[in-house]
């Protein structure tokens, strides 16, 4: 997540910017154009980027979303100092370190430790300065004998490695992740991942992945680009979940599905065996008091779907199915949706998401695959109720939203009929013991000593 210490001071700062990219229609034109100088325009003007603003805050970590082509790559490379805007201005107030496309900045001819001297020293370190931390650069790339070896020799993921290991050992104010996170394998990912969150404390990032999880995950407020233009900004969970909605709207309309999105202002907030730590957490006055919220479909978060069906309730309750207004972490618990059938369908899937403040999918299910042998199907005006029966886990304190969803088809294949995005909400009201975003109930722990 981001780091909770933004200074008031800003370092980046993108008034108006735009990049215009001239397209010839044949090879000769280009020639003509020389000629002619700016008497004549043998080219027509293409818009990679036009008319964004925005601004990013010392500490802060800004998400940039977009689908493939929409001009992510073309802000950020001129953000970095690689590209010029054609109008517009942009300011950049630190040192920047980059990773942008793949391989870029190592010559391909060069070994992996004669790429690391050259781009440290692009990024302003000293060559002192970079044989002191060559050791801790090559360890944290971690590839072994081919440091010595021609980077065209290399792998994707051993690129991104050694790329990733000089921008982490320059000392650098900003940094500009583009999608280096998905090339590699997970064990390289996890230590990406964990030097981030360790710069996040005290540096600012922005950062570009396809991946909505990612984004969320690491940032607090986001930027989503569409055809070379601001579709959007604000915090990650609102972008992040209007591009997602949006990229599946268009997918089904692509497929012949007609889509229905409904756009609402941001939600208002309002045992069986049990822990078997229960009574003393008690004793030692910890517990997990979780305020419930009932559903109100006026005060909902953006909708979409086919609407061939229509969530009409969603309530958690205790586990004998009565609605309560509190209940605790570790016990069991139920968590229905409701829908009414607008029409016939066949095979239908009921499933929900619980995230917290930030937009983090914490769990969630979907009953594929326990209706896989006998699926469910429906008339018009009919109703289905899905019913998930599960133990609460041991949740810090604030404020959590269920996302509920009913589609017809299979798990890989289906037509997403209603989506609701925040259409429950619920509160811990307790800090207590847990480990992690969430705790789990423990049935049991011990520790022994084994006999000699």
């Amino acid at each position: 997540m981001c780091s909770d210490r933004v200074d008031s001071e800003v370092v980046i700062d993108v008034r108006g910017v735009g990049k215009s990219y001239h397209m010839y229609e044949r090879p000769s034109h280009r020639l003509w154009q020389a000629l002619a100088g700016k008497r004549k325009a043998y080219y027509k003007d293409f818009w990679a980027l036009r008319g964004v603003s925005f601004s990013v805050r010392r500490g802060q970590t800004v998400g940039i979303v977009g689908r493939n082509g929409s001009g992510k790559s073309t802000l950020l490379q001129m953000i970095a100092g690689t590209l010029n805007p054609t109008e517009g201005s942009i300011s950049v107030n630190g040192r920047v370190a980059a990773l942008l496309e793949l391989g870029s900045g190592f010559n391909p001819e060069f070994t992996g430790r004669e790429n690391v001297f050259l781009n440290a020293a692009i990024l302003g370190l000293s060559r002192a300065q970079i044989e002191q931390r060559l050791e801790q650069i090559l360890a944290f790339a971690d590839i072994g004998e081919f440091i010595d070896q021609p980077v065209r020799s290399y792998s994707s993921g051993m690129s991104v490695r050694l790329a990733f290991a000089v921008i982490a050992h320059v000392d650098a104010d900003i940094l500009i992740i583009d999608e280096a996170l998905a090339v590699g394998d997970a064990f390289f990912s996890q230590k990406c991942m964990r030097f981030l969150r360790e710069f996040q404390k005290n540096g600012t990032l922005l950062f570009v992945s396809h991946d909505a999880a990612a984004v969320t995950n690491l940032c607090e407020n986001a930027v989503w680009l569409q055809n070379g233009q601001m579709r959007l900004s604000g915090t990650s969970q609102e972008v992040v979940e209007a591009y997602m909605t949006e990229q599946h709207v268009v997918g089904r309309r692509e497929m012949g599905d007609a889509e229905i999105v409904v756009e609402k202002k941001q939600r208002k907030l309002a045992f069986d065996t049990p822990d078997f730590r229960h009574d003393a957490l008690l004793e030692a006055g910890v517990s997990n008091r979780i305020a419930l919220f009932e559903f109100d479909p006026d005060n909902v978060g953006q909708e979409f779907g086919a609407r061939g069906a229509r969530i009409i309730d969603v309530s958690m309750t205790n586990d004998q199915g009565q609605r309560v207004g509190v209940l605790e972490g570790g016990e069991l618990v139920r968590l229905q949706v409701r829908v009414e059938l607008q029409q016939a369908l066949d095979n239908l899937i009921v499933g929900f998401y619980v995230k917290d403040r930030l937009g983090q999918r914490l769990f969630g299910d979907n009953s594929y695959f326990a209706c896989r042998e006998t699926p469910v199907s429906g008339k018009a005006g009919e109703q289905v109720v899905g019913t998930f029966v599960f133990r609460m886990p041991i949740m810090p304190s604030g404020s959590y939203m269920v996302d509920a969803a009913v589609a017809s088809g299979d798990q890989h294949d289906h037509t997403q009929q209603h989506w609701i995005h925040d259409a429950l909400e619920f509160r811990a009201m307790d800090e207590t013991m847990r480990f992690g975003l969430v705790g789990l109930p423990m049935l049991s722990i011990q520790v022994s000593k084994e006999l000699q």
